[in-house]
């Protein structure tokens, strides 16, 4: 791939953020087709929702406009780990496939939580 040419591209919580998405949509092929416009959808959104938002806040001019887009990605992982939750409960998946996707959503939720911190 050539260089990287835009902001977000050299925040590593934007790499995080697509490899995340990447994991939950590889994980979510797993649910039933019944599930396809419901959680399978909710959940690759709020994945995809993450790094999309991270890359548009950092598009923007001022630091109070990234850190309104970090908020949202904040919130999207939160929707991601709820959903998770709901396929714990739905028998999709069980809770040993979902602790690494756990632990990265906490890593992930941290990270983003500190670059938005860092912004005045």
């Amino acid at each position: 791939m050539q260089q990287k040419l835009f902001k977000f591209e050299r925040l590593q919580v934007w790499e995080l953020a697509m490899d995340y998405g990447e994991k939950i949509h590889n994980i979510s092929n797993s649910f039933p087709a019944s599930e396809l416009y419901n959680l399978q959808s909710q959940i690759r959104l709020a994945a995809d929702s993450i790094a999309l938002n991270i890359s548009e806040g950092a598009t923007g001019n001022t630091n109070p406009e990234f850190k309104k887009f970090l908020t949202y990605s904040l919130r999207s992982i939160s929707e991601v780990v709820c959903c998770l939750h709901k396929a714990i409960r739905r028998r999709y998946i069980t809770e040993e496939n979902v602790n690494e996707l756990y632990s990265d959503a906490f890593i992930l939720i941290n990270k983003t939580a500190a670059l938005r911190n860092t912004l005045k």
